[in-house]
Parts: structure tokens; C-alpha cells; sequence
């Protein structure tokens, strides 16, 4: 699925779960700035200018547009940290009850730099771990949904989840 059409197509798609997670990711942070449909238009001029893109699946698609809407949080963050330097940074709180999508509840402009901070740090040591958060946490798929896109077994996902979100509390409480 290379082509822009096909990309056009499972944008098409997926819009409206896009929006809902934009929706879900924007209630939880704090002092968004960005509507839901800002948010998804942003993440995908940020995919359509992106030469490389190539979504093997709606699925996976759904995890590419999920990476790019945490960049555009992350970027919309820390503009406003740059605009108001000083405040303390929070706690950021896996919620496993919040539907199949494993969201952190009140996240704020600090929690979503201090999270794109640990979950890259978290790249660089456990890849795969960062990957299986980040198509939880911001592509808001399941644990079936995670496993078939990273071609992993649901016990494997699981294992993965409760170490990083264990490492992740670690990690965020150093920075707070």
C-alpha cells in the first residue's frame, strides 16, 4: 500500500477512530490546545509528507498515525512549555480500565514530554517494548490488535506491557 491513493484511502478509513483517539488523548491531557480534527489533520499532513510511508495493513496504518499524533502532542507540548518554563512535571498514570486502550488519565504538557522522553529512552533499550506502548497508548489497539500487527503472541504483549509500564513508572517518577 504505497501509492498516495491507497494511503488516501485508509486514511478515509480510518478517520473517525482517529478522531476518537484524538478525542480520548486530548480529554486526558490537561491544557490541550489542539481540537480532535486539528490533531488528525496535523498527524496526517505530518504522514502524507513522509516519502518512506508504507502501511502494510489498516492496522498498522493505525499505528504509523498514532506515532505521528504523538509527535504533533509532543510538539504542541512543548510549545507551550516554552512559552511558560517552570511548572513541575506530573505523574503520568497507565489506566487499564479506560476501554481497550490503555490510557493514562490527566495527562498535561509535561507528562507528554516526560512520557516521549522515557518512551524514547525506552526505544533505544527495549525496542519492541516502546513499540507495543506506543500502538497501545496512542494507537489505542488492543492486546489481540497489538499482537497481530507486531506478529506477536498475546501472552508475549502482555509480558511486554507490565515491564514496561514498570519501567515507565520508574522512569517518570525520576522526572517528576
Amino acid at each position: 500500500m504505497d501509492s498516495p491513493r491507497d494511503l488516501d484511502m485508509l486514511y478515509s478509513l480510518a478517520y473517525e477512530e482517529l478522531r476518537r483517539l484524538a478525542r480520548a488523548a486530548l480529554r486526558r491531557e490537561a491544557h490541550a490546545t489542539l481540537s480532535p480534527t486539528t490533531l488528525v489533520h496535523e498527524a496526517w499532513l505530518k504522514l502524507r509528507g513522509s516519502r518512506a510511508l508504507h502501511a502494510e495493513s489498516p492496522l498498522h496504518f493505525k499505528r504509523i498515525a498514532a506515532r505521528a499524533m504523538r509527535q504533533v502532542l509532543v510538539e504542541a507540548a512543548r510549545r507551550r512549555h516554552a512559552a511558560k518554563r517552570g511548572d513541575g512535571i506530573a505523574f503520568v498514570t497507565f489506566d487499564e480500565s479506560v476501554g481497550d486502550s490503555a490510557a493514562p488519565a490527566d495527562v498535561g504538557q509535561d507528562d507528554i514530554l516526560a512520557l516521549d522522553a522515557a518512551l524514547d529512552d525506552l526505544a533505544r533499550r527495549h525496542p519492541r517494548q516502546a513499540e507495543m506502548i506506543e500502538a497501545r497508548y496512542f494507537a489505542g489497539l488492543s492486546v489481540p490488535e497489538t499482537a497481530e500487527v507486531m506478529g506477536l503472541s498475546e501472552a508475549t504483549i502482555h509480558r511486554d506491557w507490565r515491564a514496561a509500564r514498570a519501567w515507565l513508572a520508574v522512569e517518570l517518577s525520576r522526572a517528576g
